[in-house]
Protein backbone atom coordinates (compact mmCIF):
# COMPACT_ATOMS: atom_id res chain seq x y z
CA UNK A 1 0.00 0.00 0.00
CA UNK A 2 1.52 3.23 -1.14
CA UNK A 3 -1.28 5.15 0.92
CA UNK A 4 -0.72 5.22 4.53
CA UNK A 5 -2.84 3.08 7.11
CA UNK A 6 -4.40 4.14 10.38
CA UNK A 7 -5.99 1.61 13.00
CA UNK A 8 -9.16 2.44 14.76
CA UNK A 9 -10.33 0.22 17.49
CA UNK A 10 -13.66 0.53 19.32
CA UNK A 11 -13.62 -0.15 22.59
CA UNK A 12 -15.84 1.76 25.02
CA UNK A 13 -18.26 -0.79 24.89
CA UNK A 14 -19.41 -1.80 28.53
CA UNK A 15 -20.84 -5.54 28.10
CA UNK A 16 -23.82 -5.46 29.86
CA UNK A 17 -24.76 -8.99 27.56
CA UNK A 18 -21.65 -10.40 29.57
CA UNK A 19 -23.55 -10.10 33.10
CA UNK A 20 -19.67 -9.17 34.03
CA UNK A 21 -18.32 -6.23 35.96
CA UNK A 22 -15.46 -5.95 33.67
CA UNK A 23 -16.08 -4.74 29.86
CA UNK A 24 -15.64 -7.92 27.86
CA UNK A 25 -12.63 -6.93 26.53
CA UNK A 26 -10.89 -6.75 29.58
CA UNK A 27 -11.76 -9.93 30.48
CA UNK A 28 -9.20 -12.83 30.66
CA UNK A 29 -8.54 -15.15 27.90
CA UNK A 30 -5.56 -17.26 28.35
CA UNK A 31 -2.65 -15.49 29.64
CA UNK A 32 -3.84 -12.38 28.03
CA UNK A 33 -7.13 -10.39 28.02
CA UNK A 34 -9.36 -9.85 25.02
CA UNK A 35 -8.18 -6.65 24.11
CA UNK A 36 -4.65 -7.41 24.47
CA UNK A 37 -4.89 -10.58 21.54
CA UNK A 38 -6.85 -8.11 19.52
CA UNK A 39 -4.37 -5.23 19.76
CA UNK A 40 -1.41 -7.87 19.05
CA UNK A 41 -3.15 -9.48 16.20
CA UNK A 42 -2.88 -6.20 14.57
CA UNK A 43 0.76 -5.31 15.71
CA UNK A 44 1.64 -8.28 13.59
CA UNK A 45 1.32 -6.18 10.65
CA UNK A 46 4.42 -4.28 9.80
CA UNK A 47 2.25 -1.46 7.64
CA UNK A 48 0.52 -0.51 11.25
CA UNK A 49 2.36 1.57 13.09
CA UNK A 50 -0.05 3.47 15.33
CA UNK A 51 -3.43 2.39 16.68
CA UNK A 52 -6.30 5.13 17.89
CA UNK A 53 -8.22 3.05 20.78
CA UNK A 54 -11.45 4.88 21.95
CA UNK A 55 -12.44 4.39 25.06
CA UNK A 56 -15.65 5.05 27.33
CA UNK A 57 -14.85 8.00 29.78
CA UNK A 58 -13.70 7.12 33.23
CA UNK A 59 -12.67 3.78 31.83
CA UNK A 60 -10.11 1.69 34.71
CA UNK A 61 -9.33 -0.74 33.00
CA UNK A 62 -6.95 0.71 30.36
CA UNK A 63 -4.46 2.28 32.42
CA UNK A 64 -2.89 -1.44 33.63
CA UNK A 65 -2.31 -2.24 30.43
CA UNK A 66 -1.33 1.11 28.32
CA UNK A 67 2.35 1.21 29.40
CA UNK A 68 2.69 -2.28 27.39
CA UNK A 69 1.56 -0.24 24.53
CA UNK A 70 3.50 3.03 25.02
CA UNK A 71 3.94 5.21 22.32
CA UNK A 72 2.52 2.67 19.98
CA UNK A 73 -1.18 3.61 20.92
CA UNK A 74 -3.52 7.02 21.42
CA UNK A 75 -6.45 7.06 23.36
CA UNK A 76 -9.60 8.99 21.81
CA UNK A 77 -13.08 9.48 23.28
CA UNK A 78 -15.68 6.97 23.02
CA UNK A 79 -19.05 7.83 21.95
CA UNK A 80 -22.16 6.57 22.79
CA UNK A 81 -22.33 4.14 19.99
CA UNK A 82 -20.09 2.25 17.92
CA UNK A 83 -20.35 5.05 15.06
CA UNK A 84 -19.80 7.98 17.47
CA UNK A 85 -16.19 5.86 18.62
CA UNK A 86 -15.26 5.49 15.65
CA UNK A 87 -16.02 8.85 13.78
CA UNK A 88 -13.68 10.29 16.90
CA UNK A 89 -11.28 8.44 15.63
CA UNK A 90 -11.24 9.65 12.18
CA UNK A 91 -11.19 13.67 14.05
CA UNK A 92 -8.17 12.69 15.60
CA UNK A 93 -6.28 12.01 12.96
CA UNK A 94 -8.42 13.69 9.98
CA UNK A 95 -5.69 16.54 9.61
CA UNK A 96 -2.64 14.09 9.53
CA UNK A 97 -4.67 11.79 6.77
CA UNK A 98 -5.26 12.25 2.88
CA UNK A 99 -8.20 11.74 1.36
CA UNK A 100 -6.83 8.12 -0.07
CA UNK A 101 -5.47 6.95 2.93
CA UNK A 102 -6.85 3.96 4.39
CA UNK A 103 -8.85 3.11 7.54
CA UNK A 104 -8.60 -0.07 9.07
CA UNK A 105 -11.34 -0.45 11.74
CA UNK A 106 -11.26 -3.75 14.01
CA UNK A 107 -13.63 -4.81 17.29
CA UNK A 108 -11.79 -5.09 20.45
CA UNK A 109 -13.77 -8.14 21.34
CA UNK A 110 -12.67 -9.61 18.47
CA UNK A 111 -9.24 -11.65 19.34
CA UNK A 112 -9.27 -14.41 17.14
CA UNK A 113 -8.70 -12.87 13.80
CA UNK A 114 -5.98 -14.36 11.73
CA UNK A 115 -3.13 -11.90 10.83
CA UNK A 116 -3.48 -13.87 7.14
CA UNK A 117 -7.43 -12.69 6.62
CA UNK A 118 -6.10 -9.23 7.43
CA UNK A 119 -3.29 -9.26 5.12
CA UNK A 120 -5.42 -10.80 2.38
CA UNK A 121 -7.92 -7.97 3.35
CA UNK A 122 -5.43 -5.52 2.52
CA UNK A 123 -3.99 -6.66 -0.48
CA UNK A 124 -7.18 -7.56 -2.20
CA UNK A 125 -8.50 -3.94 -1.92
CA UNK A 126 -5.80 -2.08 -1.89
CA UNK A 127 -6.97 -0.67 -5.45
CA UNK A 128 -10.81 -0.60 -4.47
CA UNK A 129 -11.96 3.29 -4.70
CA UNK A 130 -14.35 2.08 -1.81
CA UNK A 131 -13.15 -0.46 0.47
CA UNK A 132 -14.12 -4.06 1.61
CA UNK A 133 -14.01 -6.19 4.76
CA UNK A 134 -13.90 -9.35 6.08
CA UNK A 135 -17.14 -11.81 6.02
CA UNK A 136 -17.87 -15.73 5.23
CA UNK A 137 -21.25 -17.10 3.61
CA UNK A 138 -23.79 -17.72 5.49
CA UNK A 139 -23.62 -21.51 6.23
CA UNK A 140 -27.24 -22.43 8.05
CA UNK A 141 -30.21 -22.39 6.49
CA UNK A 142 -32.21 -19.09 7.61
CA UNK A 143 -36.07 -18.86 8.81
CA UNK A 144 -38.50 -15.21 8.68
CA UNK A 145 -40.01 -15.75 11.32
CA UNK A 146 -43.06 -13.84 12.43
CA UNK A 147 -43.91 -12.17 15.67
CA UNK A 148 -45.84 -15.07 17.22
CA UNK A 149 -42.63 -17.30 16.68
CA UNK A 150 -44.18 -18.95 13.65
CA UNK A 151 -42.22 -19.73 10.72
CA UNK A 152 -43.05 -17.52 7.22
CA UNK A 153 -40.28 -18.72 5.34
CA UNK A 154 -37.19 -20.15 4.38
CA UNK A 155 -34.57 -17.06 3.30
CA UNK A 156 -32.23 -17.55 0.45
CA UNK A 157 -28.76 -17.83 1.62
CA UNK A 158 -26.61 -18.04 -1.54
CA UNK A 159 -26.16 -14.34 -1.65
CA UNK A 160 -25.91 -13.79 1.89
CA UNK A 161 -22.45 -13.47 4.20
CA UNK A 162 -21.71 -12.67 8.05
CA UNK A 163 -19.61 -9.67 7.85
CA UNK A 164 -16.98 -9.29 10.38
CA UNK A 165 -13.92 -7.09 10.68
CA UNK A 166 -11.84 -5.61 10.49
CA UNK A 167 -13.66 -3.20 7.69
CA UNK A 168 -11.41 -1.03 5.74
CA UNK A 169 -12.07 1.64 3.42
CA UNK A 170 -10.66 5.20 1.97
CA UNK A 171 -10.46 7.59 4.89
CA UNK A 172 -12.89 10.43 2.94
CA UNK A 173 -14.75 7.66 2.15
CA UNK A 174 -15.85 6.43 5.76
CA UNK A 175 -15.30 9.79 6.93
CA UNK A 176 -18.46 11.38 4.44
CA UNK A 177 -20.11 8.29 5.37
CA UNK A 178 -20.35 8.73 9.76
CA UNK A 179 -20.31 12.17 8.89
CA UNK A 180 -24.04 11.68 7.28
CA UNK A 181 -25.08 8.72 9.33
CA UNK A 182 -24.60 11.47 12.49
CA UNK A 183 -26.21 14.14 10.45
CA UNK A 184 -29.32 12.04 10.09
CA UNK A 185 -29.17 10.65 13.60
CA UNK A 186 -29.82 7.41 11.67
CA UNK A 187 -27.93 4.72 14.05
CA UNK A 188 -25.37 1.63 11.97
CA UNK A 189 -23.96 -1.24 13.23
CA UNK A 190 -20.96 -1.50 11.11
CA UNK A 191 -18.81 0.99 9.43
CA UNK A 192 -20.42 -0.78 5.99
CA UNK A 193 -23.60 -0.21 6.31
CA UNK A 194 -22.45 3.24 6.73
CA UNK A 195 -20.75 3.32 3.35
CA UNK A 196 -23.82 1.60 1.36
CA UNK A 197 -26.25 4.24 2.90
CA UNK A 198 -24.27 7.11 0.76
CA UNK A 199 -24.80 4.65 -2.03
CA UNK A 200 -21.23 2.99 -2.06
CA UNK A 201 -20.43 -0.93 -2.25
CA UNK A 202 -17.57 -2.53 -0.51
CA UNK A 203 -15.98 -5.34 -1.45
CA UNK A 204 -16.43 -8.45 0.04
CA UNK A 205 -13.39 -10.41 0.85
CA UNK A 206 -13.69 -13.63 2.03
CA UNK A 207 -11.89 -14.72 5.79
CA UNK A 208 -12.06 -17.79 8.28
CA UNK A 209 -14.97 -18.19 10.22
CA UNK A 210 -13.32 -18.28 13.74
CA UNK A 211 -12.82 -14.56 13.35
CA UNK A 212 -15.73 -14.44 16.45
CA UNK A 213 -16.96 -11.76 18.46
CA UNK A 214 -17.23 -11.94 22.14
CA UNK A 215 -20.39 -10.71 23.39
CA UNK A 216 -21.90 -13.79 25.43
CA UNK A 217 -19.52 -16.04 28.23
CA UNK A 218 -20.45 -18.73 25.69
CA UNK A 219 -18.04 -17.57 23.11
CA UNK A 220 -15.01 -16.31 25.70
CA UNK A 221 -15.04 -20.11 25.74
CA UNK A 222 -15.19 -20.82 22.66
CA UNK A 223 -12.61 -18.08 21.94
CA UNK A 224 -9.89 -19.82 24.34
CA UNK A 225 -10.11 -22.92 22.42
CA UNK A 226 -9.95 -21.43 19.07
CA UNK A 227 -6.96 -19.53 20.06
CA UNK A 228 -5.29 -22.91 21.34
CA UNK A 229 -6.19 -24.55 17.68
CA UNK A 230 -4.44 -21.27 15.87
CA UNK A 231 -1.58 -21.54 17.62
CA UNK A 232 -1.19 -25.44 17.21
CA UNK A 233 -1.80 -25.06 13.54
CA UNK A 234 1.34 -22.61 13.50
CA UNK A 235 3.45 -24.81 15.16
Amino acid sequence: MTQQLWVIVPAAGIGRRMGSERPKQYLSLGKHQVIQHALDRLFGLPQISHIYLALQHGDRWWPALSPIYEGRITTVAGGEERQDSVFNGLLEIRHQASADDWVLVHDAARPCVRIGDIEKLLEKVQAHIVGGILAVPVADTLKKVADDHQVQSTVAREQLWRAFTPQLFRFNVLFDALLAAKTANTRITDEASAVERIGLSPLVVEGHSDNIKIPRPEELVLARWLLNMQEEETG
